[in-house]
């Protein structure tokens, strides 16, 4: 007996690896239906569902939260940026992993995150339009971004089993501008919004244009943004941007040579040159101030954002004459930051170091605090102060009971000899000549729009690649012997003229550093821009009616600097430039007035002598928002 067992076994064992060890066939097809990224070991549920709007389309949303959460406030972004691939981030089973940065200091305190990809873009249903109009006069449908933020908040807290159905809101840049649009007839279920960055009014200092010059960047967005095959940036190669587009003629001729001019969004940019209706009907500033707040606000920017510099303030402007003083109902921060450079690391901007990371103090030391206050039980009742910035020059945080903060407007007037002071100088004039066929660059050549680098810190690019050139007039002051502290926006007033009929005039502020700085030695001599800004010059007399401008009239132009809280050290000199092109970020403007300059011939494009005025009766300063 014992003997046949021992056949048996053995004949089982022998057999045993053909069964067990069976191949795959080698024609079995190798596509599997589904691979399940999120493992059991995963510390986080991830789902996605399709949310159904009050029109019947479903826009696809991400909610990720920790394992084990329960009663967990909801943070929601509605983006056109692609929810799965940001809830994504890296292939983990790590909830800080996935997420972006920004988010962990919310997942970790039970907070549940929301992805919600905007109506028509990438899985979600229905129709893209570029920052869809507010239903009204440009919308006639029954749906826009606050009314897909409604009904997404409406789904959320009846179908989240995990969630105590209190929501806030928040992004950056076209998140910002998704945030805003949920505060115009609020879900009650909204407790409270930190738009980041947001885009405003797309015309007066947010993306497309800047007080009436386009900005050229954005023909990279758009086609990225609005084409479902093909998009991506335009292909026009990887040389100088600045000879290329010079090459191109206009900004149109561009646009065209490249099909641009197929998509509707680039028409409507073209057709609409000028202030009219269609961006005044969107302007969000506007909108949201005929409307009273009921939804506790935290409106963020970065002093050194480079695309959407205007929205944050301009809404602040809009809504602060209806909030009673120490009302926890608005805020505003500025930070030392690029666009959306909050919600990354914020130790550093390009040459700039701060004191720790800035980006990250942010997000733990106020704004979760403040969002805590609102949407979870027992949190700590403390206050916000209504406006926080961070004071670069001598890198602190800083806080205030309203903005401007600096109240004392002190002009620093342009003078005779290229000088700088507090008091008119002689009267008299400094001329240059402008010549569309050789534009002053936005930042030294060769200029690589696309190079995340120079990007994102050509607002902090040291100036003396341009305070050498002839069609670039420099004002200095003498070594400050005392700090000079602004919280505010410094307020251009120019007397200039041109010899043509049309004229851009651009006016940078800038922080001269000791030539000699052992303490910094990559900062001695550098001329660190405070504030950059454009105007075009048909437009002095109302954004919304251009008209050519009287050859070798002296006229005063009057626009605003990006807000700052800066401190100019003593030993530092402030200087002043003035020039008539950035480009190729801004279209070049032909100097002879034409109906619009997108189609603007080759034949209009002509030098021009510019000349700027000095002294009594035309004496041109910026006026500083400076503190006591």
């Amino acid at each position: 007996m014992k003997k046949y067992l021992g056949y048996a076994a053995l004949a089982l064992l022998t057999a045993a690896p053909a069964g067990l060890l069976a191949q795959t066939d080698p024609m079995t097809p190798d596509m599997v239906a589904r691979y399940e990224r999120v493992r059991p070991n995963a510390d986080y549920v991830r789902r996605e569902v399709m949310i159904p709007m009050r029109d019947g389309k479903r826009l696809y949303t991400v909610i990720v939260m920790r394992k084990g959460t329960r009663a967990g406030p909801i943070l929601l972004t509605r983006t056109p940026y692609d929810a799965a691939k940001t809830t994504w981030r890296n292939p983990s089973q790590k909830i800080e992993e996935i997420l972006p940065v920004m988010d962990a200091e919310f997942v970790n305190d039970g907070y549940i995150r929301v992805y919600q990809d905007v109506r028509g873009e990438h899985r979600s249903e229905g129709e893209y339009v570029m920052t869809r109009p507010l239903r009204g006069p440009l919308n006639p449908t029954a749906v826009d971004h606050s009314t897909d933020a409604y009904d997404t908040i409406d789904w959320l807290v009846k179908n989240v089993a995990e969630t105590n159905g209190r929501v806030a809101i928040t992004g950056s840049s076209y998140p910002g501008f998704t945030s805003l649009m949920a505060l115009i007839d609020p879900h009650p279920a909204l407790k409270a919004a930190v738009p980041q960055s947001p885009m405003v009014d797309g015309w007066m200092g947010d993306d497309w244009f800047h007080n009436g010059a386009f900005r050229q960047t954005n023909y990279d967005y758009l086609s990225g943004q609005t084409a479902r095959e093909g998009g991506g940036p335009v292909p026009y190669g990887a040389g100088d941007d600045y000879s290329l587009f010079l090459d191109a003629g206009s900004s149109g001729d561009f646009a065209r040579a490249y099909g641009l001019d197929a998509f509707p969004f680039t028409r409507k940019i073209i057709e609409h040159p000028a202030y009219d209706r269609f961006w005044q009907e969107q302007a969000l500033d506007k909108l949201l101030a005929k409307r009273k707040l009921t939804v506790p606000t935290m409106l963020v920017v970065g002093q050194w954002d480079q695309e959407d510099s205007y929205g944050a303030p301009a809404v602040y402007r809009a809504l602060a004459p209806q909030v009673a003083p120490g009302s926890d109902m608005l805020h505003l921060v500025i930070g030392p930051w690029r666009h959306s450079g909050v919600n990354y690391e914020g130790r550093s901007l390009g040459a700039l170091d701060f004191e720790g990371d800035t980006a990250l103090q942010f997000r733990r030391d106020i704004m979760k605090p403040f969002l805590d206050r609102y949407l979870k039980d027992g949190a700590p009742q403390g206050t916000t102060p209504p406006v926080v910035t961070y004071a670069t020059g001598i890198n602190r945080w800083e806080s205030s009971a309203a903005w401007p903060a600096g109240s004392a407007r002190q002009p620093f007037y342009l003078q005779e000899g290229f000088g700088l002071g507090d008091r008119p100088g002689a009267t008299g004039k400094d001329s240059y000549v402008s010549d569309p066929a050789h534009p002053v660059p936005f930042v030294a050549r060769p200029v690589h729009m696309r190079d995340s680098d120079v990007w994102r810190t050509w607002l902090v690019a040291d100036q003396r690649f341009a305070d050498g050139r002839s069609d670039v007039l420099t004002y200095t002051s003498a070594p400050l012997t005392a700090p000079v502290h602004l919280a505010g926006a410094p307020q251009v007033d120019l007397f200039a003229a041109t010899t043509g009929t049309d004229s851009d005039w651009v006016v940078k502020l800038i922080d001269v550093y000791p030539a000699e700085l052992s303490a910094s030695p990559k900062l001695a001599g550098y001329e660190l821009p405070i504030g950059v800004e454009i105007f075009r010059g048909r437009y002095v007399h109302g954004f919304p009616t251009p008209g050519a401008l009287t050859p070798g009239k002296a006229t005063e132009f009057k626009w605003s600097l990006p807000n700052v809280n800066h401190v100019f050290r003593p030993g530092h000199r402030i200087m002043v430039q003035v020039q008539s092109s950035l480009f190729p970020l801004y279209d070049r403007n032909p100097q002879t007035y034409v109906p619009n300059i997108f189609n603007a011939r080759p034949g209009d494009y002509r030098t021009a002598t510019q000349s700027v005025f000095h002294g009594p009766g035309h004496a041109s300063a910026v006026w500083l928002p400076v503190v006591p």
